[in-house]
């Protein structure tokens, strides 16, 4: 059985009369990526900072590489990597400078070279940071999250403001280091970048869980019926149906060719779009 490197159970924090979160729980095995999803204000940075020992919680009970963070010392923080959504103003060293930096305050660096070829910076290591393009200071920042040989890396938003082509390749970085068995904690607006990455989802709505499962499963088999969706004469007609061949053929069979026929499975966006926007019907009933 993997290790549970982390393990929350019934966490919360408030300010004040505000609950910013309320009866949260969830883990992460080792080797394992979660994806913590949900809108702003949900939760998920708070949750994220009681995690990295951050933040003080108001209760429950927290354990991140069998320690609880709030009175956990160096040795433990060397545990983690940590990408943030923004790493500030870029610095006038190389990168290779910077990650020897980096490395010299950790008892089990991994070696610069190694990280310089895990994040494709071969060949940028003699450059400043501050000339790089944003892509590639971006993985100068994943860099400098893995050279410590973090069994936990944080990445919080690690795509925004990427372009398409961009994001795919920062994937493709992202699961070398799954390969090699780093587990991760990723935060993200991009639900395709949760469904490709992540082996199961937990979204926080309204300060607490609300969903948790599988990319392919969150939600349950119902929010995944497919929808049948046509023209007839003005109208767009739509149908949410388990068997959307026979609805099809039906259609065919009275209408002919129908104008403008498909079938529509949800993606995980209209999956969470759904759950997001049920639990806040739910909080206001």
């Amino acid at each position: 059985m993997p290790d549970r490197l982390v393990d929350v159970q019934h966490l919360r924090k408030s300010y004040g009369g505000v609950v910013a979160l309320d009866d949260v729980s969830l883990h992460i095995d080792e080797g394992e990526t979660l994806a913590l999803l949900g809108p702003n204000g949900a939760g998920k940075s708070t949750t994220i900072e009681i995690l990295e020992g951050y933040r003080v919680r108001s209760g429950g009970d927290v354990r991140v590489l069998g320690e609880d963070p709030q009175h956990a010392g160096a040795a433990w923080r060397a545990g983690l990597g940590i990408v943030l959504q923004s790493s500030g103003e870029a610095s006038v060293a190389t990168v290779r400078e910077e990650l020897r930096a980096l490395a010299a305050l950790y008892p089990r660096a991994r070696d610069v070279d190694e990280v310089l070829a895990a994040v494709g910076l071969e060949e940028h290591a003699g450059r400043r940071i501050a000339s790089l393009s944003g892509g590639q200071q971006r993985r100068v920042d994943v860099a400098m999250g893995i050279v410590g040989r973090p069994r936990l890396l944080f990445l919080d938003e690690p795509t925004t403001g990427f372009d398409a082509e961009a994001r795919r390749e920062f994937w493709s970085l992202i699961q070398g280091l799954q390969d090699d068995g780093t587990t991760i904690l990723l935060t993200t607006h991009y639900l395709e970048e949760a469904a490709h990455l992540a082996d199961r989802i937990v979204v926080i709505a309204e300060s607490r869980v609300v969903a948790e499962g599988a990319p392919d499963a969150i939600g349950g088999a119902e929010a995944r019926v497919p929808i049948v969706r046509w023209r007839e004469g003005d109208r767009v007609h739509e149908q949410r149906t388990h068997e959307p061949a026979a609805v099809v053929a039906a259609l065919v069979a009275r209408l002919g060719e129908p104008e403008a026929l498909e079938v529509v499975r949800p993606s995980l966006e209209d999956v969470y779009l759904g759950i997001v926007a049920g639990d806040r019907s739910e909080l206001r009933a």
